[in-house]
């Protein structure tokens, strides 16, 4: 299965068919690390918290930038929807992009280096992740096929082999491993050192830990899906945003048929945040996960739901019917949920076959 050159992407980077969405409460000088690999792109920046705090960018970029009062003036009553004091207010920025592709990544997060030294291209990686196929109905034992110097084993069945289309590529981190309160707290020193020079799909029906902070996906595909949940300042519970999303987008890519890749690229992680702070954000979650992930492993959406918009729908009021016996939270985060898909198609209004 070779053929699919990451120099070939790396040659056509793909800037017109890809944002970068960054969220942030700080002036963005990491951006000048990232220079070498994202000065071609055009970034949407989501400022969170208190819009008069003026936000610097480093000169040479082309970007938008959206603070709340901008949110509230876009959406209107439907501002709600998006997270405020959260990193999950990043999807508004999934919603005002017109490109095919989304890249989000955390302002704390730096360029790494592969084993060799040399520094990774986390958007040319990214992009083969996503323009080459996935194989969720049977695993693959030397993990991706379609890179080069790989190919399906002995065993994988040809009549599974072309694969299906990616939506989403996870990359992982270096350094600050992506961990829960409780985690950080027996373990405050431990880092992640360890490169595992791998892309995997994850199978079909199975869930998985999606981070937010080095994340692309094909918005044409999945935008819909990729809500990252009402949380943060006002709400009961909060880093649960890109859980929430990645949960509910992995459902929609097993109804759809896409596929879900998740290992390179990596970044590096640099900044530890409070386990003391993250207990009070997270505890409700680190409870109430023990009831969403089993709701979303038993979910079935229906054949009429054929298109991301429509199975999130579905999923907003299997959401309400479901999990409100949990906490009265899941009311709200069904309404918002609805409120979120509304305001998508406002900005996003289906393309209509002129043939028709």
């Amino acid at each position: 299965m070779a053929g699919y050159h990451l120099e070939a992407i790396e040659a056509a980077p793909l800037k017109d068919d890809l944002d970068i969405v960054i969220p942030t409460i700080r002036s963005l000088d990491f951006l000048e690390q990232w220079r070498p690999f994202l000065k071609h792109y055009h970034l949407i920046i989501v400022q969170d918290g208190d819009p008069s705090i003026k936000i610097r960018v480093p000169e040479g970029y082309d970007y938008e930038l959206y603070n709340r009062n901008d949110i509230n003036r876009i959406l209107g009553p439907r501002a709600n929807c998006i997270s405020y004091k959260d990193g999950g207010c990043r999807c508004f920025g999934f919603m005002v992009s017109k490109k095919k592709y989304i890249y989000t990544i955390d302002d704390d997060c730096f360029v790494a280096k592969d084993p060799s030294g040399k520094e990774i291209n986390v958007i040319a990686q990214h992009m083969r992740n996503l323009e080459t196929p996935s194989t969720p109905h049977y695993f693959n034992t030397l993990y991706d096929p379609f890179r080069e110097g790989t190919d399906f084993v002995r065993g994988y069945p040809f009549s599974l082999r072309e694969g299906v289309t990616t939506a989403i590529s996870h990359g992982l981190w270096l350094n600050i491993p992506d961990y829960d309160a409780p985690t950080q707290l027996v373990k405050p020193r431990e880092r992640n050192i360890r490169y595992v020079d791998a892309v995997m799909t994850i199978p079909k029906g199975v869930l998985y830990p999606m981070c937010g902070m080095n994340l692309a996906f094909n918005r044409e595909l999945i935008g819909p899906a990729m809500y990252f949940g009402l949380m943060g300042e006002g709400q009961p519970i909060s880093r649960y945003d890109d859980m929430w999303a990645g949960w509910a987008a992995k459902v929609v890519c097993d109804h759809l048929g896409f596929g879900v890749k998740t290992g390179l690229p990596y970044v590096w992680h640099s900044k530890a945040s409070n386990p003391f702070v993250n207990l009070k954000k997270e505890h409700k979650g680190l409870h109430w996960q023990e009831d969403m992930v089993p709701f979303f492993q038993n979910l079935r959406l229906s054949k009429e739901s054929d298109t991301a918009t429509k199975c999130y729908m579905e999923l907003s009021k299997m959401t309400k019917e479901k999990l409100t016996k949990v906490d009265p939270y899941f009311e709200k985060l069904a309404d918002a949920m609805m409120a979120w898909i509304e305001a998508w198609e406002e900005l996003n209004p289906p393309v209509v076959d002129s043939k028709n």
